[in-house]
């Protein structure tokens, strides 16, 4: 009998576990703030092995994976822009994003040093 219940125990945690995973966070849209790179680093590789270019469409993310595409939207005045994550950063916790300075020009005025954005993953 105790088997039993031990049985349904496992099963209900496992079923937990299961839901979880299919709630996967990565995808989910965000908050928070962007800046962009110093012309400083362009011709440097970054963390993914490309060298940077602050005239592509690039980012910076602690988390997502190299390659991932996501949509970012400056929640100042709705302008969106697509970038690919391909260094990691910003080092800062009050920020999520570094963009390249082009990406950064699309959605907001470099002479603001950090916008307000939400970014969801689109690929």
């Amino acid at each position: 009998m105790i088997k039993r219940y031990i049985l349904l125990l496992i099963m209900i945690i496992s079923a937990f576990g299961i839901y979880s995973f299919k709630n996967n966070t990565a995808e989910a849209i965000k908050t928070s703030y962007a800046s962009y790179y110093h012309n400083k680093f362009n011709g440097k590789k970054t963390a993914s092995g490309e060298i940077f270019s602050n005239a592509k469409f690039t980012a910076a993310n602690r988390t997502l994976p190299f390659g991932t595409h996501i949509r970012v939207t400056n929640l100042k005045n709705g302008k969106e822009v697509i970038v690919k994550i391909n260094d990691r950063g910003p080092y800062h916790s009050s920020r999520a994003l570094d963009m390249s300075k082009a990406a950064f020009d699309e959605i907001g005025a470099p002479g603001s040093g950090t916008i307000p954005v939400e970014y969801e993953v689109v690929n």
